[in-house]
């Protein structure tokens, strides 16, 4: 066998294998939404605007899922990607007020409460400061299914020939 049918041979295994892995990443990313979004519904977390947020993320995101599941150009990889762009910063905004909002009912029981005591008592405080972090997770996924991503291949064939 020629090295040239053996590179070729080689380029199509890992193509079959990416496709595969990528079909995997949106998999695992449709069913943590689904589950994260029931799991909020069940535990009522609709009080006030900013319990509903997650909410709303999640839903936009089954949204831009079910559009890209149905027309996978460029322009529906690029919502994939603004939206888990989002879930990454709703994440980590999330995190942070769970964590104040820990912090502040501590120093309401204790004023004295500082340093590093403050710090372990509002991680484990009743609203738990690291769920939110479940929208990184997920953002994150969908990040690495879209990376790279064929229908954006054509965009970095005509970006490449105009760099030369």
């Amino acid at each position: 066998m020629s090295s040239s049918a053996n590179e070729s041979s080689n380029g199509r295994a890992e193509s079959t294998t990416l496709a595969t892995i990528r079909r995997i990443l949106f998999a695992v990313l449709l069913v943590g939404i689904v589950g994260i979004l029931a799991e909020l519904f069940l535990l009522e977390h609709t009080e006030g605007f900013w319990q509903q947020v997650p909410l709303y993320m999640l839903t936009a995101g089954l949204a831009v899922l079910a559009w890209h599941a149905i027309d996978r150009r460029a322009a529906s990889v690029r919502a994939v990607q603004g939206t888990m762009l989002l879930f990454v910063a709703s994440g980590a905004i999330g995190a942070l007020m769970h964590y104040n909002g820990n912090a502040e009912f501590e120093l309401e029981m204790d004023a004295a409460s500082r340093g590093f005591n403050l710090f372990r008592e509002a991680m484990m405080g009743a609203t738990p400061a690291l769920a939110p972090g479940v929208l990184i997770q997920l953002g994150l996924i969908g990040l690495a299914y879209s990376f790279r991503h064929p229908a954006l291949a054509s965009r970095r064939a005509v970006s490449d020939q105009v760099n030369r």
